[in-house]
């Protein structure tokens, strides 16, 4: 055992170079050695246990209920426990740093490789600090390898129950696509363009609603880029998902009508008690509207917050709007022949996201 200056030589010299805290180290041995003591070592429960270093000897020294009891072969292990305690602690003050500096960027992106699975979760390492990216933030029906470089959201930093603290990264949130956005899209990272809403379907499809009031602007020509390069980069990034952009409006009838892009809608029937509409659409647009498996009216719904339900009419061709209010029904609704309510898969879609 090195003498008790060369040993406090070393520890202080290895946390000035870790920034790491001298006596947190020295209390971190001594609670090891006293659990060492314990395992090997005869002790009843109630017994007071100590650990402390010789001022003369440097030794490692154990004192049970007030009296010296160190064992004649305790050097050795003394030894082993405070190595391995100093190279713990070092990693963990480490990753505490780190995660003190990466939660400055909490919300952004990053590039992350992909480590390992472990079990349903994703291991990551974003700069020198590994992150979980669990199955719920992973996109659906994604094949990620080891090796990988992938992007990833920067979502949260959780407490362990047992101690430390653990990074959370995202690929599946909403919150993910607006940064992507933010990258892609200057005039949405200067908010000459604004993001309004996201609905999601990760991994199938998405819908952002966006606005600008800035003359000139073009918000969803700023995010498709000249010859679709803006999208198209986001588009790579997500594999097969589809990204709709489509514009706000602050006229809730043409924002309706905006949100079921690429179909167009001829007329709305609103209940506003039951925040419902009724929209009408050529009968070859209906399944263009409901999209496969209810998909598009689903993220409309979802986009305006507002159950909808789509209605076929072959002979409704004008741009008539009715509210509920309205003496003059909608004409021709007797020869609506299909029908898709979308309040239920809206309260899915929330409840899946």
């Amino acid at each position: 055992m090195a003498a008790q200056s060369d040993f406090l030589i070393a520890i202080h010299q290895i946390a000035s170079e870790r920034g790491i805290d001298t006596q947190s180290v020295i209390d971190a041995v001594n609670e090891a050695l006293i659990a060492a003591y314990r395992k090997d070592y005869p002790a009843e429960e109630e017994d007071i246990i100590e650990a402390k270093i010789d001022d003369t000897t440097g030794q490692f020294i154990i004192i049970v209920n007030g009296k010296d009891s160190t064992p004649k072969d305790f050097g050795r292990i003394a030894s082993q426990t405070a190595k391995q305690v100093i190279l713990q602690k070092v990693s963990e003050e480490e990753r505490d740093t780190l995660l003190s500096q990466i939660e400055k960027r909490m919300g952004s992106l990053e590039i992350a490789t992909v480590q390992r699975f472990d079990g349903q979760n994703i291991i990551v390492e974003v700069g020198k600090i590994s992150a979980i990216m669990p199955q719920s933030e992973q996109i659906y029906g994604e094949i990620l390898r080891p090796g990988a470089k992938i992007k990833v959201y920067l979502k949260e930093i959780q407490e362990i129950p047992t101690g430390g603290r653990k990074l959370i990264v995202s690929r599946s949130s909403d919150l993910f696509i607006k940064a992507l956005f933010e990258n892609e899209v200057p005039e949405i990272a200067n908010s000459t363009v604004i993001i309004k809403n996201i609905a999601r379907e990760a991994g199938s499809r998405t819908k952002v609603a966006v606005y600008s009031d800035a003359q000139g602007i073009d918000p969803i020509g700023a995010c498709v880029g000249q010859r679709g390069m803006r999208i198209i980069s986001m588009t790579n990034e997500l594999g097969s998902e589809k990204i709709d952009i489509i514009l706000w409006d602050d006229d809730l009838e043409k924002y309706i009508k905006n949100s079921l892009s690429p179909a167009k809608p001829v007329a709305l029937r609103f209940n506003k008690e039951e925040n419902h509409v009724s929209v009408i659409v050529p009968e070859e647009q209906l399944s263009l509207a409901i999209g496969k498996d209810g998909q598009n009216v689903r993220l409309a719904a979802k986009l305006t917050s507002w159950n909808i339900d789509i209605e076929s009419d072959g002979v409704v061709t004008s741009d008539e709007v009715v509210t509920e209010d309205a003496k003059e029904p909608i004409e021709n609704t007797d020869k609506v022949d299909e029908k898709i309510s979308t309040k239920n898969s809206t309260s899915k879609t929330k409840e899946n996201n």
